[in-house]
């Protein structure tokens, strides 16, 4: 899994195998580790709700993805899930989860279990 930050903006790339963890276990978690701390990412399925969310607590971001919208996503053409979650200071979180895809460009990333790229160029 890919994370990505940029202010008010998240974004989480999985690969195939976290696709079909995530339809079929229903979470899909990493970390990174610091000198003192271990901070984790992790995406989980919820039976409730119609949009991504995400929280952030004890050192763990979590973006929460109602059921409804990732049935069969290991098995079909959708790549992007995203939504604008409110915060209580009146701005809006940006979230996006997102299929990976394979870059065409020379890479030293492992990309074996990413999703073929439907384009040419990275």
């Amino acid at each position: 899994m890919k994370i990505r930050i940029k202010g008010a903006s998240l974004r989480l790339r999985l690969s195939k195998s976290e696709v079909a963890k995530l339809v079929h276990e229903g979470m899909v978690e990493d970390i990174t580790p610091f000198a003192d701390k271990v901070f984790r990412y992790a995406v989980e399925r919820k039976d409730s709700g119609d949009a991504l969310s995400a929280t952030f607590a004890q050192d763990t971001m979590t973006m929460s993805v109602p059921a409804q919208l990732v049935r069969d996503w290991d098995t079909n053409r959708l790549v992007t899930i995203d939504a604008h979650m409110p915060l209580p200071t009146g701005e809006s979180l940006y979230l996006l989860l997102e299929k990976d895809f394979q870059c065409i460009d020379k890479t030293d990333e492992d990309q074996s279990d990413n999703y073929t790229n439907p384009n040419q160029i990275c």
